[in-house]
């Protein structure tokens, strides 16, 4: 089964659940806020997509941080940190299957490539 990673009343999570459930794909929902990051998972997350794709650098959780917060933001580690203190900034919807990461964001097409 998918589990679908987010936050519940982001505009693109949202968008993104209603696509699969029209679609009929069985999800699992993991909401950061409620839930927290799994920092085990988040580690094979890195791995697999990177810590650049998966930081939001356009969200408004990373225009909020100071300069020097941005600035410091140059490794894995320090990503991770970020992403375990402040969930909002990690890009989202991310889907996985298993331990494999599939999906990073919502693209209508990309999704329909890889979940029909």
């Amino acid at each position: 089964m998918l589990k679908v990673y987010g936050i519940t009343n982001c505009s693109t999570v949202k968008k993104a659940r209603v696509w699969l459930d029209e679609h009929q794909i069985a999800y699992e929902f993991h909401d950061y806020k409620k839930q927290g990051v799994p920092a085990d998972l988040l580690d094979d997350w890195i791995k697999q997509l990177s810590w650049e794709a998966l930081v939001n650098r356009r969200g408004t959780t990373w225009r909020k941080l100071s300069p020097e917060e941005q600035a410091a933001v140059t490794d894995a580690s320090s990503a991770k940190a970020l992403m375990l203190a402040s969930p909002s900034v990690i890009k989202r919807p991310l889907v996985v299957k298993g331990k494999k990461a599939l999906l990073l964001g919502f693209d209508e097409n990309e999704w329909a490539q890889k979940l029909s």
